[in-house]
């Protein structure tokens, strides 16, 4: 379609009368959905961004370290090549909450076997948990599920670990539950059983490497305590000695020697990363088995926080980290001789993070240990290398043990393909940047070199929740996006995303107090730019036809529910959104002033069910509905809305240049198609579809997908977790 024609067309042409929905299927040429393309599928960098609450070194194998998060998955780091192997992306929808790991386990006597505790929420409506195992280092995966729930994104995620292989025996395998108690297995974790320990909520399990059958344990139950059973998990009792807190985690040293980190939460005993109030750090004597108080006194003695990561070297050098010390921040603290003195690490390191513009930002400009550091770990090959975790991603030092008197210790942002962001959002310009993704947590950014982290586009202030971006399809350098802190809660861009400026007002009410939270919501920009429409969360929708300077309300908007306007790409002024409440199709020719309906009759679903309403970029009112039930299709204003007979249930839908210049765009689609699940291509209109995706690569839960306009057949996807994923056609011969 010649794009500049459509200037000359009046809005109520474009989008007609009112149209029911037809019950007639279209019916494609009979042919089966065909099997899996081949496709390559890259993590597109960015730089973390996200929750690292655990790395596992194996104690006999050199070179082998994993980590967890809190809702992107179980990692590998190849140290050849110093990036991070994503090992749990072959999940599918149904396992999606698996993507969430509380809890990594190695077998001591053989280095092959990992295993996950996984699960992300502890909700009765959420999937419940299973734990995967693996026999070749997580590159394939036996799923046992469990009859209860695992919260790898619950309170206390950062405690651990919980699951653990008896190095006396390596069949046994032990899982400490969120509030199902503990759970055992004896055949090499193919199944579990409860054991009759009475404590419930367990925030860490560790096998005495000394004493087969002996085990240590963190509890919340009460106020907290550190327990010891001597059967094997049957029974637990607790120690004398160390404070009514939760062990966060805790590490056996070379002489037998036992340290414990705490931290207690200010009226919550399972402790959230940003709950804890207080903490202290115990040590067991190895041989008279007496227990005190070796808690850090540092510069700053009476600030707030707990303790949280700890580990001992080889060479008995003891590490541990503060929790949710905001001022004067978060700190590591190192001891050469027991715990009897301490030295703080942040005025003697060296953050290296100019190589991530994002992070920079984020940071301030600081040199800063980090905040939520609930982890850390020494290599036991190297001990030069140590690395930790933080609520933004990873830091792993270069020369810990070699600094000389006047070195700093220098840590990396060890990030590299691991990508653990939540992005809300996806939008890929029909011309400029090839991509924008809107995040959760650390704001977003565009691209326009796939290889690279964006040192420009970034969407600034890196530091809060983005919600929705979008862009003008007939001028794509115009584009807006909906934050959660900043003064107006928005912002415009007039170049691609290069610069920004915040919107003179908004639209958007922060609930008082006693009300529920309710998001900023989500924004459209019109074809020209000359129409905003703002639909806060659960407050209607506002438009603005002066740039966002004043916002009015949007006539005939439903203002009980939480939808998402959808501009059309070719014709200005023109927007849609489908009413969930009715199930009607609403459309508005006047920039938002006023919303009609346009296309009604369609099935009805449940507030639970999938329902996404697109409109094709490069056509006028050439929309396309993907819901529970079905793929629906009304190609114009003349056309009645028809549903697609050969899709099963199509969960995502968006669209990207055609593979053949001046055919219809390449449909992409989210779903299943004749029965399997899958990222799908359609390159004639729906007739037909091919898979582009393999079980090796489906992520999970995706949150949003976006086709390429560029690049024919690149698919952007972003899963729960996993930041932004680019699928590209293999190169032929590959």
């Amino acid at each position: 379609m010649n794009i500049r024609r459509t200037g000359r067309w009046s809005a109520t042409a474009l989008l007609g009368c009112c149209l029911l929905f037809s019950g007639t299927l279209f019916t494609p040429s009979p042919s089966a959905a065909q099997q899996a393309a081949p496709y390559v599928w890259q993590t597109v960098p960015f730089g973390g961004g996200g929750y690292v609450d655990g790395f596992v070194y194996h104690p006999r194998e050199k070179g082998l370290l994993y980590t967890r998060t809190d809702i992107g998955g179980l990692y590998r780091y190849d140290y050849s090549a110093k990036r991070w192997i994503p090992l749990t992306d072959h999940l599918d929808r149904q396992d999606g909450d698996l993507m969430g790991v509380l809890s990594i386990a190695l077998d001591p006597a053989n280095p092959d076997k990992v295993y996950a505790a996984t699960g992300l929420y502890l909700g009765q409506w959420s999937r419940k948990g299973a734990i995967l195992r693996s026999n070749d280092r997580g590159q394939s995966w036996q799923k046992v599920d469990l009859p209860i729930h695992v919260g790898g994104n619950s309170d206390g995620r950062g405690s651990g670990e919980r699951l653990i292989v008896d190095p006396h025996n390596s069949d046994i395998v032990y899982y400490g539950s969120n509030e199902d108690g503990l759970w055992k297995s004896a055949d090499g974790g193919q199944s579990f059983a409860r054991t009759s320990a009475s404590t419930r909520t367990f925030s860490l399990v560790a096998a005495d490497p000394s004493k087969s059958g002996t085990l240590w344990a963190g509890t919340a139950d009460g106020e907290g305590a550190l327990l010891l059973s001597t059967d094997g998990g049957q029974s637990f009792a607790p120690v004398q000695g160390p404070p009514a807190m939760v062990p966060q985690r805790l590490a056996f040293a070379p002489d037998g020697s036992l340290y414990v980190a705490f931290a207690k939460g200010e009226g919550k005993v399972v402790v959230n990363p940003s709950h804890a109030r207080t903490g202290a750090v115990w040590k067991r004597d190895g041989n008279s088995g007496k227990w005190r108080d070796v808690t850090p006194k540092g510069p700053f003695p009476n600030v707030g926080g707990g303790y949280s990561g700890i580990d001992v070297s080889r060479d008995g050098t003891v590490a541990v980290s503060t929790l949710n010390r905001w001022h004067p921040g978060d700190e590591v603290y190192m001891s050469r001789d027991g715990g009897e003195s301490w030295t703080g690490l942040q005025e003697k390191s060296r953050h290296l993070s100019t190589a991530y513009p994002w992070l920079v930002d984020y940071l301030k400009g600081e040199d800063k240990m980090g905040h939520w550091i609930s982890d850390l770990k020494f290599n036991p090959f190297n001990p030069d290398e140590m690395v930790y975790g933080t609520g933004y991603g990873v830091w792993m030092s270069r020369n810990l043990a070699s600094v000389q008197a006047d070195q700093k210790v220098e840590f990396d942002f060890a990030v590299n393909n691991l990508e653990e962001t939540a992005t809300l959002q996806l939008v890929s310009p029909t011309r400029g940047a090839r991509v924008m993704a809107a995040m959760g947590d650390i704001g977003g950014a565009t691209w326009d070199d796939l290889t690279r982290t964006p040192r420009i586009g970034l969407l600034t202030p890196n530091n809060e929740n983005n919600f929705s971006i979008d862009y003008a399809g007939l001028k794509p350098g115009m584009v807006v996006r909906t934050t959660a802190n900043s003064p107006t809660n928005g912002f415009t861009s007039q170049d691609g995303g290069e610069n920004w400026e915040p919107f003179v007002s908004t639209p958007y009410r922060r609930p008082a107090q006693g009300e529920g939270w309710r998001s900023a919501g989500t924004i459209a920009i019109s074809a020209a730019g000359s129409s905003l429409v703002w639909a806060p969360e659960k407050d209607g929708a506002y438009y603005s036809k002066d740039g966002g300077t004043s916002w009015q309300r949007s006539a005939g908007w439903p203002t009980d529910q939480s939808l998402r306007p959808i501009a059309d790409k070719v014709a200005d002024g023109i927007f849609y959104v489908f009413d969930r409440s009715t199930s009607r199709i609403l459309a508005s020719g006047d920039g938002g002033a006023q919303f009609n309906v346009l296309v009604e009759g369609l099935p009805t679903f449940e507030p639970w069910q999938n329902v996404q309403l697109a409109v094709v970029p490069t056509r006028v009112r050439d929309l396309w509905l993907a819901t529970s039930t079905g793929l629906f299709h009304s190609p114009d204003s003349k056309s009645k809305m028809v549903q697609i007979r050969n899709v099963d249930e199509p969960w995502l839908i968006s669209f990207g240049a055609p593979t053949v210049k001046g055919n219809y765009p390449a449909i992409f689609l989210w779903g299943k198609v004749k029965g399997v699940e899958g990222l799908w291509r359609s390159d004639d209109k729906a007739a037909s579809w091919v898979r582009i995706n393999d079980d090796a690569h489906r992520y999970g839960e995706l949150r949003a997908i976006a086709g390429d306009w560029i690049e024919p057949g690149t698919l952007y996807i972003a899963p729960h977790g996993r930041g932004v994923i680019a699928g590209r056609p293999a190169a032929p011969g590959s």
